[in-house]
């Protein structure tokens, strides 16, 4: 027995070492695709020849990208760098927000007072240097529907594409922790204030959802209010149910440690609040002054339901092909890349938006330059990667390949997390907000 337990000791040993080891390689990779492409960019601006004379508007072609959150913004940046520079091509980014909205931290800022503006970042058109000037055309607006040539926007202006991407993301009808479901960065600070002092007034919360933003708000109110009584209500047996075994220790540990109160495989009925109690799905009463809804993320790809309903999945997500086209062979121009993709990703994260945003990206210019498109999507172990904050001060960081599993707990010593290396990311100062997208 104790022969036993020593070999499967040694075999998850070496399983770890192999998974350390793949994630060592995967990080060079990712950093070797990066200087190649900014390598790439630099040679086509020197020897690839822009046009002299100024190109007649008739035959400037439109690649359309419909949302700028992590897989739209990246695979316009891929583009602005990788497209002939002739003139021919425009890239038009429509977007509705007045900033980059950095969901991940919206659960620690809907507790946390002070940062909440840090959440927001300006868009700047630095972060398209890579093409040429003029390349990138931003539209602040929203698209209510596409059609097969054109995609037609709120304001009612119809926009034609030669190639459209669709990075609609995902929606949430209770907007806050995940979503704020405003359009400008004065509204959605507003409104992360007044969660923040929903909280801060409570006696009772309760948090409904033991996905990554409830843990993440639970656990920031119980540690910033330790005498208040903070519930989180799941419907699952686990909290943070869809990853490894040993994150859901370390939350199921952190819990305790704060004193949060997990109850598991129930829900929360959002309807039964009274300003005392809410009622629990087997008919359980619970205390509940202030209660916080991480449930319900849906796929947002109503714009497809006209032009290609078959090609919406029960789910709400947008079939598509391993190339990220669109599963539908009457419309090979239009890819699909983000949360709103079918791409049966186990964990949707801005990691794997990234690799998508790169696959639709480089599929496109093949297609502008007349090839057939050839990069395809897989999942790969480095997409089951996540960050979980347990609390103001601990998180842990997650690698996990679906058998073995690499956990790096660390101390967080900065509330607003990775607020500032995102907005540098993005070619903005921080914290300095510079306004609305402007091409100078």
């Amino acid at each position: 027995m104790a022969a036993a337990k020593t070999t499967m000791t040694l075999r998850q040993r070496l399983r770890k070492a192999i998974l350390f080891l793949r994630l060592v390689g995967h990080g060079l990779r990712v950093y070797k695709s990066m200087i190649s492409r900014i390598v790439s960019a630099k040679v086509a601006a020197l020897f690839e020849s822009e046009p002299k004379q100024p190109i007649d508007p008739a035959e400037v072609k439109n690649i359309v990208i419909v949302g700028a959150a992590f897989a739209g913004l990246y695979s316009a940046r891929l583009l602005s760098g990788s497209l002939p520079r002739d003139g021919r091509w425009r890239i038009v980014v429509i977007e509705p927000n007045s900033h980059f909205n950095f969901t991940w931290v919206f659960p620690r800022f809907s507790v946390v007072e002070g940062h909440e503006h840090k959440a927001f970042i300006p868009y700047k058109s630095d972060y398209f240097a890579m093409g040429p000037k003029g390349m990138v055309r931003w539209v602040g607006d929203r698209v209510t529907n596409v059609k097969k040539e054109v995609v037609v926007l709120r304001s009612g202006e119809e926009i034609p594409y030669e190639y459209l991407i669709v990075a609609t993301g995902s929606t949430v009808a209770d907007g806050l922790p995940s979503r704020a479901n405003v359009e400008t960065k004065e509204e959605a600070v507003e409104l992360l204030q007044a969660m923040q002092e929903r909280i801060k007034k409570a006696s009772h919360v309760v948090v409904a959802g033991g996905g990554a933003a409830g843990v993440e708000l639970a656990t920031d109110a119980k540690d910033l209010y330790p005498d208040k009584s903070v519930t989180i209500v799941h419907s699952r047996q686990a909290l943070m149910n869809r990853f490894s075994d040993g994150l859901q220790k370390g939350t199921a540990e952190s819990m305790e440690r704060l004193g949060v109160e997990v109850i598991l495989g129930e829900k929360a009925i959002s309807e039964t609040q009274d300003g005392q109690f809410i009622t629990l799905s087997s008919g359980r009463k619970i205390p509940c002054d202030c209660f916080v809804n991480c449930t319900g993320q849906k796929p947002a790809s109503g714009i497809m339901a006209n032009l290609s309903p078959q090609s919406i999945a029960p789910s709400g997500h947008i079939r598509v092909k391993p190339t990220l086209q669109i599963d539908d062979d009457s419309l090979p121009n239009i890819y699909i890349c983000g949360d709103v993709a079918d791409a049966h990703v186990r964990n949707p994260n801005s990691r794997i938006a990234g690799r998508q945003a790169e696959i639709c990206a480089d599929n496109v210019v093949l297609a502008v330059r007349g090839k057939k498109p050839k990069y395809q999507y897989a999942e790969m172990w480095g997409d089951g990667f996540i960050k979980l904050t347990l609390g103001l001060d601990r998180s842990i960081t997650q690698f996990w390949d679906g058998t073995s599993e690499l956990l790096f707990p660390s101390e967080e010593t900065e509330r607003d997390l990775m607020c500032k290396g995102t907005w540098m990311a993005m070619g903005a100062q921080p914290f300095e907000d510079t306004g609305v997208y402007c091409d100078k």
